[in-house]
């Protein structure tokens, strides 16, 4: 399950979803759905939060750069 992209683990648990949510299943098979949902919106979660820390580290290191571009500007002047 580790080897799934975003997008394909939050499109399983969406499956994962309508499939508890439709009912008609035995005590085993829905408590093994929800086990699996379960890994899925933790992988979800896992992948998200790496993507949010890229993101923010990329933010830091534009301000930097930009910071340091003015402060040659103003050097310049």
């Amino acid at each position: 399950m580790e080897e799934l992209s975003f997008e394909e683990a939050y499109r399983k648990l969406e499956e994962t979803v309508q499939a508890l949510e439709s009912g008609g299943l035995t005590l085993e098979e829905a408590t093994s759905l929800f086990e699996d949902g379960m890994r899925l919106a933790r992988l979800c979660t896992q992948r998200l939060d790496k993507a949010e820390l890229k993101i923010t580290q990329l933010q830091a290191s534009l301000a930097d750069q930009m910071k340091l571009m003015e402060e040659e500007d103003e050097a310049d002047n």
